[in-house]
């Protein structure tokens, strides 16, 4: 027979069928005749009797492992006995002669009962329904980033609607306060509206100082995460502290795993971390389209129900920067954050306001901004502008070439090709020092023009062989006056159109183009035959006579 739930069946059958004794049924199927009158009893089999077996060397020691069992509901986690020094005690203290894994397995079947009688449930998951609208989950998450080459450790900051599923997820290089409060600067505006009832956090020192133990949820918050919060309008619901309160915010904690390996493996890798966030808007939008467990819409259907349901935006934008006041040293840098950042140099000496956010720093003199640098993630790093020293540089050329500044303006494609060659011709034509000096004229351009009429005014300006920084400003000013000012001028050769740079290369290259919309010149060329006839027209003078002492006369 296959089961003995078929060899009841059988019995039973031969039993209803043929009406066999119990003997006669004993004999036919070879089995006890107990197990027959089991079988006429009930068609299901009894369960086997699991066989009671004795403990001859634990038996004397379970009084004292359940009393190190009942001690440690009292004690601090950290400081519980685990089974390994529970079986350390009993060999050390007591003279046990027990095996590891019969300690073990003693602990295992005791420890929940010990606790049970204890009055201790064990930890039971209860299903929650989050209100539409209401709720949102806020936690950061590490992530490894290909940044510019190098292999970099970043942290993602991530916002769940607890309702639809919908979230925004941002990466920095850091998990500081402005990080925090612009990550939900960026949710509330990609949602387009903020949570009504609360949003739920970790105990962040971005957020928190000061957990209050002794009270379930009362913390000392910190002045800026509160103004943060009376700007926008939402409370805050924090969670037990430690692996205790994880659960409270499991919509978040998964979420963060789950982008990680949906997005983010393999490694991205992305010349900067604004690169990455452009991406990561995009896989947002494409994890709409995805279902949050056994739920029968999509996080999208979900969201666009929520988003009427959200409480709206203030009418002005938090500022998420940190501000601080350094000072300008003598290298016209400033040190925020162990990193240096170049401000322009006349502000040497003299303290500066800067808005530290988690991935720009602004820099004001009074309200005004005089430099934004991107946030330098190294230890020690430097972020240093070119156009910051072009006055110090026009009054000690010799200084350019080695400078920090040109180089970082090399790697940043600030200073093209096209500055290179120019550079070259002028220092050909006008010597090292007045020909570097000629080139920072040329970038002191840039800054009220824009940068490809500067570079089509340098190439203009070498293909005529001038190599000045005036030809170029007229040559920019062209260029950027191209539809207006220029009125696309052309030159009409043949019955057909060509495209000049200038009047200048036109006059240079054929004298006797005509340029449409144009008069013809027909003035003539200049002469100096004019200021010759002044020098015919000079008076001649007779020198005076005088007689010497000999009555001679000399002249």
């Amino acid at each position: 027979m296959g089961s003995r739930v078929d060899l009841f069946a059988e019995i039973r059958r031969a039993a209803r069928v043929e009406e066999l004794s119990v003997n006669a049924l004993s004999k036919r199927f070879r089995v006890h005749r107990r197990t027959v009158r089991q079988a006429l009893e009930s068609p299901s089999p009894p369960p086997r009797k699991t066989p009671v077996r004795s403990s001859p060397k634990i038996g004397p020691f379970k009084d004292t492992i359940d009393g190190m069992l009942r001690a440690n509901l009292t004690a601090p986690r950290k400081q519980r006995q685990t089974v390994t020094r529970i079986h350390a005690r009993l060999l050390d203290e007591f003279g046990a002669d027990l095996s590891y894994a019969s300690v073990r397995d003693y602990c295992a079947r005791r420890k929940p009962e010990i606790a049970a009688e204890a009055g201790y449930l064990p930890d039971v998951f209860v299903p929650q329904e989050h209100a539409s609208g209401a709720e949102a989950e806020v936690d950061f998450g590490e992530v490894w980033v290909i940044l510019a080459g190098i292999k970099t450790k970043c942290h993602m900051f991530t916002f769940r609607l607890s309702h639809s599923g919908k979230a925004v997820h941002r990466v920095y290089s850091t998990q500081s306060q402005e990080a925090f409060l612009e990550g939900h600067i960026d949710a509330f505006e990609d949602i387009g509206g903020i949570p009504t009832l609360h949003i739920k956090y970790d105990n962040l020192t971005a957020a928190v100082k000061t957990v209050i133990y002794g009270s379930d949820r009362r913390r000392v918050e910190n002045d800026r995460w509160v103004l943060f919060r009376s700007h926008y309008g939402f409370d805050a619901f924090y969670c037990q502290p430690g692996i205790e309160g994880a659960h409270e915010k499991g919509g978040v904690e998964g979420e963060v795993g789950r982008f990680r390996r949906t997005w983010l493996s393999p490694m991205p890798e992305v010349d900067t971390l604004a690169e990455l966030n452009e991406k990561i808007r995009g896989w947002d939008l494409r994890d709409e389209d995805r279902r949050v467990s056994q739920r029968r819409c999509k996080v999208g259907a979900d969201f666009a129900l929520e988003r009427p349901l959200l409480g709206p935006l203030p009418t002005e934008r938090f500022d998420p920067g940190l501000v601080l006041h350094p000072r300008v040293d003598r290298s016209s840098l400033i040190t925020v954050r162990m990193a240096k950042y170049s401000v322009p140099a006349r502000l040497i000496g003299r303290k500066v306001r800067v808005s530290l956010r988690a991935s720009e720093v602004a820099v004001f003199e009074g309200h005004t901004e005089v430099a934004r640098h991107e946030r330098v993630v190294v230890k020690g790093g430097e972020s240093i502008v070119l156009d910051h020293y072009l006055e110090v540089l026009r009054k000690k050329p010799g200084a350019f070439p080695g400078s920090i500044a040109l180089s970082q303006a090399r790697q940043a494609g600030v200073f093209s090709t096209a500055h290179e060659a120019f550079w070259q011709e002028s220092r050909k034509v006008n010597g090292d020092a007045a020909g570097t000096r000629e080139l920072i004229e040329v970038l002191l351009l840039h800054r009220n023009m824009r940068a490809a009429d500067v570079i089509a005014g340098i190439r203009a300006a070498l293909t005529v062989g001038a190599v000045s920084a005036d030809v170029v400003a007229v040559e920019a000013r062209l260029h950027a006056g191209g539809s207006i000012s220029n009125r696309h001028l052309v030159e009409q050769r043949d019955g057909q159109e060509q495209r000049v740079v200038s009047l200048t290369q036109r006059r240079l290259t054929d004298p006797g183009a005509v340029i449409a919309g144009l008069p013809p010149d027909t003035r003539p060329m200049p002469s100096v035959t004019a200021y010759d006839d002044l020098l015919k027209r000079r008076p001649t003078f007779t020198a005076p006579t005088t007689p010497d002492k000999e009555g001679t006369t000399n002249t």
